[in-house]
């Protein structure tokens, strides 16, 4: 009778050992997400999402409106310090785009208040479309798992990468030139230094 108890305590250690080893791998794929070069958005490639709705100043928005040319979808909140860090960047992207040509931006409010949006820009400036999303939807169509997460969308309207963390003008530049010569294989840019975000 004593056996089977002896083995039992031995066996013990061995199974909580073995279901923490488990346990730390999962998170490990979590926080990695799955592989050493970052996860890819099953969206690369495929058609965006439609993003449609009245933007925070009352006019109508369409993303299908803005064929013709690349579009940075930039999901954020206003409490999250990433996208406030970012903001200024985007904004500066935003205005050389519009002198020079070739992309916008719109943003799509992830768990943020209208009034608290609204109250965000006016502080901090920005002059695109800013698409509220109270359900959700638009950020569960495209994945978003956290913010501040971008996508840029071809003007053919695919998808062509996803960028977690915050972004920095000049990164989005030369991610536009890469994509513009074929230099961008559709990964996921996760990591901060390869998003610009600091």
């Amino acid at each position: 009778m004593t056996a089977p108890v002896r083995r039992r305590r031995r066996i013990g250690p061995w199974i909580a050992g073995a279901t923490l080893v488990v346990l730390a791998a999962f998170i490990g794929v979590l926080a990695t997400g799955g592989d050493d070069d970052g996860v890819r958005s099953t969206l690369i490639g495929r058609p965006a999402p439609g993003i449609t709705g009245e933007t925070i100043d009352g006019q109508a928005y369409d993303l299908a409106d803005q064929r013709g040319e690349f579009v940075v979808v930039n999901f954020f909140a206003t409490w999250c310090v990433p996208c406030i860090r970012e903001h200024p960047e985007l904004v500066e992207f935003e205005r050389r785009q519009r002198q020079e040509g070739g992309a916008s931006v719109v943003s799509v409010v992830f768990d943020s208040r209208t009034e608290q949006v609204r109250d965000f820009f006016d502080e901090n400036g920005g002059d695109w479309p800013v698409v509220p999303d109270p359900d959700g939807r638009t950020a569960l169509q495209y994945g978003v798992t956290g913010v501040p997460e971008s996508y840029l969308i071809g003007p053919d309207g695919i998808v062509l990468t996803k960028i977690e963390g915050g972004v920095t003008a000049d990164a989005l530049e030369d991610l536009l030139r890469q994509v513009q010569v074929g230099d961008v294989d559709g990964e996921h840019l996760g990591d901060e230094d390869e998003a610009g975000g600091s």
